[in-house]
């Protein structure tokens, strides 16, 4: 998955589409991403000694991370990923629009290296 914690992201399908956000976790396993202000439900609590209001909690649910681009940091637009290798080896994330990078991967790899 091309998406990273911290990223703004763009809901292209849904009840929410055409909304920006934050990415504030990532299941891997399951493919889905919880981005903030979106997807929200009501989750009913009962009275207790931690919640003595109770009440409705309004909380962020997971979308698929198909659902979503990243948007590019010097367009502010959406964007696709890619990855590439710098000539130092270094793995980074760019995006595909304007190629401006989204910030590294992996440390630098002799094997990568560029001589």
């Amino acid at each position: 998955m091309r998406i990273r914690v911290n990223d703004m992201v763009l809901v292209i399908t849904g009840d929410d589409e055409g909304v920006r956000g934050r990415v504030l976790s990532i299941d891997k396993r399951a493919d889905r991403v919880v981005v903030e202000g979106v997807n929200r439900v009501y989750k009913h609590m009962r009275r207790s000694q931690r919640n003595p209001q109770g009440g409705r909690l309004s909380k962020e649910m997971p979308v698929p991370a198909s659902n979503l681009m990243v948007i590019c940091p010097q367009t502010n637009r959406p964007t696709r990923v890619g990855i590439r290798y710098l000539a130092d080896g270094t793995k980074e994330r760019y995006a595909k629009c304007s190629g401006a990078s989204l910030g590294a991967i992996s440390p630098p790899r002799a094997a990568y290296a560029k001589n």
